[in-house]
């Protein structure tokens, strides 16, 4: 029965996994208010290397719809500018000299939708992803029934187990997707 664990912990671990996967992706998804993590995927040059906005500049949120980056070296001041600009935020940064403001624009209702029905379509993605790492560990129980590693009492008991893990992860799923699709619909 020592195969057991392993499989549950790996199962547990793997749907959380996809729990965090779901929030990296919700958080690029702007909904009307100033969020730091808009910022994540975007990198600049900074002496002939591609390094990440978070690790060149000070991101701060100084109003709800307002981002300030505020770069370590004013020397790359420029380059950060051009990588906003680059990226498919669509908001157009003011440079004032020393920092980079991005004012955050009022969504329409229309886009808040359109946004709600995305933050859905990720949420079933994390879903679909729960329910293979559910699939994976039942045929590895089944495998290790078949192989005489435990009885088939111990297999349905571990069955149900896993099924809760399944349960417990899509919860979780809806808790986060019910969270952004109200932070979107509301701005």
């Amino acid at each position: 029965m020592a195969l057991t664990e392993p499989i549950l912990k790996d199962a547990q671990e793997r749907m959380q996994k996809a729990e965090a996967a779901l929030q990296r992706e919700l958080g690029n998804i702007r909904a009307g208010r100033a969020n730091a993590s808009l910022l994540n995927r975007i990198s600049a040059d900074y002496y002939g290397v591609q390094t990440p906005l978070n690790q060149m500049a000070a991101i701060t949120v100084p109003e709800p719809r307002v981002l300030m980056v505020t770069p370590f070296d004013k020397s790359a001041l420029k380059e950060i500018e051009k990588a906003i600009l680059a990226s498919d935020l669509g908001i157009s940064p003011a440079n004032d000299g020393s920092a980079i403001r991005l004012v955050i624009p009022q969504l329409t209702e229309e886009r808040r939708k359109e946004l709600a029905k995305d933050v859905k379509a990720e949420g079933e993605r994390a879903k679909v992803a729960v329910r293979n790492v559910r699939r994976d560990a039942m045929e590895a129980l089944k495998k290790g029934n078949k192989d005489g590693q435990f009885t088939d009492d111990q297999l349905h008991q571990l069955e149900e187990q896993t099924q809760k893990l399944t349960d417990e992860a899509g919860k979780g799923v809806d808790a986060i997707v019910a969270d952004k699709e109200k932070e979107v619909l509301e701005g």
